[in-house]
């Protein structure tokens, strides 16, 4: 099978560890016979610099006609001066906006190797293996009406949050999807007690809950959440929630890993079902970190996994997903580390040699 891929390296560490996802790529492609074209575009502060856009029309349109995009990092100290025109992040929501993307995955697994590397005591943490589906396109970030005036009293400002019938439908959707092909296990996050998009939101998903009778459903409250996230981790499968909420929550969640470098994560134009391929742009959650850029230092894991996530969703080769993410944790189970996750009696290794390993485990 030939595959269209559009890469996209950013900046900072991007470039870095994009490299080992391609050689991952690769790998992947001798070993089970497939044919990736790779093709490479421009995105974020390096767009900036050379066509003074963070998001190029020619990435766009490249990014549309590819089965599915890989993104490094976007950001560069030199454009953190909200005075500005243009921000390299600026293209990062330009490209989720163009490509339609909605439905935001981040999986939270801790490795039992690195059970040590979190502040929360292992026992708390040992079994955590969940996924977060946060809805990317609506609620308080996009609704109308959103000002700022000035009135007698003095300075007031407003945002709303606004959810319609058919963007929580599709949401709840990709959790139930998801959780089918897992435990079977759905927990939905609103704010019911006091909010109508969130009575609106809980009601849609027990309608939404009558097509998967295989899935048990629950709600939980959006800081009840919070709270059991860390008390109690290995609790959860899937969790589903809205924009602003899953924002928060995705990043406590993140650190239960340890480490930024070893989240992947997917954002999808539409709802994954198993055996089928959904168009998604898979990248890192961790950011630019252009203090370590060139240093072969920075952790390759994150984008690796999401080369798996890639395979998976957008490409349906789930045999080929699998290899990928039992490379890595066979690597880790070795002892080899990048410095963000090094212990005790750990082997050290940079950027190159992290995906080198990895790749000849596949």
């Amino acid at each position: 099978m030939k595959y269209r891929i559009t890469i996209l390296p950013g900046d900072g560490i991007g470039p870095d560890v994009m490299a080992e996802g391609v050689k991952i790529l690769q790998a992947v492609g001798r070993k089970f016979g497939h044919t990736f074209k790779l093709e490479y575009e421009l995105i974020g502060a390096v767009a900036i610099d050379k066509t003074e856009s963070a998001l190029p029309e020619e990435t766009l349109a490249m990014c549309k006609r590819s089965d599915a995009v890989m993104l490094a990092a976007v950001g560069d100290p030199r454009y953190d001066d909200p005075k500005l025109p243009v921000h390299p992040e600026d293209g990062l929501l330009a490209l989720r906006k163009g490509l339609g993307l909605f439905a935001n995955l981040r999986p939270v697994k801790v490795f039992d190797e690195l059970v040590n590397a979190s502040t929360l005591k292992p026992e708390v943490l040992q079994g955590t293996d969940f996924v977060f589906v946060r809805e990317l396109t609506g609620g308080v970030y996009f609704a109308k009406p959103k000002k700022e005036w000035v009135t007698a009293a003095g300075r007031k400002a407003t945002d709303s949050m606004t959810y319609s019938e058919q963007e929580i439908e599709r949401i709840i959707r990709v959790g139930f999807e998801l959780a089918r092909a897992r435990k079977k296990r759905l927990v939905s996050v609103d704010k019911a007690n006091v909010l109508k998009s969130s009575r609106l939101w809980r009601q849609v998903a027990i309608e939404v809950s009558r097509d998967y009778p295989d899935v048990a459903l629950s709600h939980v409250l959006v800081d009840a959440c919070a709270m059991q996230l860390i008390r109690t981790p290995a609790a959860f499968d899937v969790i589903v929630t809205e924009n602003l909420f899953g924002d928060i929550l995705s990043d406590e969640a993140a650190q239960l890993a340890g480490s930024m470098g070893m989240l992947p994560s997917a954002s999808l134009s539409g709802i994954p079902v198993a055996g089928k391929r959904t168009f998604g742009l898979y990248e890192p959650i961790h950011g630019s970190a252009p203090t370590i850029a060139g240093k072969d230092i920075a952790n390759p894991i994150a984008t690796i996994l999401s080369v798996a996530m890639m395979l998976r969703h957008s490409l349906a080769l789930d045999s080929e997903a699998a290899a990928v993410e039992q490379a890595a944790g066979s690597v880790l189970k070795h002892g080899f580390r990048t410095d963000d996750i090094m212990a005790p009696e750990s082997t050290r290794v940079g950027t190159r040699q992290m995906g080198d390993l990895i790749a000849a485990r596949i």
